[in-house]
């Protein structure tokens, strides 16, 4: 029996062929045999250069003001449980007083 590489989406160790395609059964993933290894997503760094990941908890680095409003994230306010998304604004969160927002890594600092 061949080795076949885990799903780069969900890690499943059930994938199979159908063709010139690898298709994951658990997430419906599919990718081609001849596409280069997919390394890990896209890697998101902090203000200071550190790695960040889901669940972190950062501060904010500079006011910055809300868009649509005359509120402002302070300096040094804590944001807790972040989660990652592709985009200018890799960040989402929620943000005490102020509700879910989107915030750019290069303004956060992990905590």
């Amino acid at each position: 029996m061949t080795d076949l590489p885990a799903c780069p989406e969900c890690t499943s160790k059930y994938v199979y062929e159908d063709g010139s395609l690898y298709i994951c059964p658990e997430c419906a993933h599919e990718w081609g045999k001849d596409a280069p290894a997919e390394s890990e997503s896209r890697k998101v760094t902090d203000a200071n250069g550190n790695t960040l990941s889901d669940g972190d908890t950062v501060t904010v680095i500079k006011d910055l003001k809300v868009k649509g409003s005359s509120a402002v994230v302070k300096v040094g306010t804590k944001v807790k449980n972040i989660r990652l998304v592709d985009g200018d604004h890799d960040i989402d969160c929620k943000i005490a007083g102020i509700g879910a927002m989107q915030l750019k890594s290069e303004f956060v600092k992990k905590a």
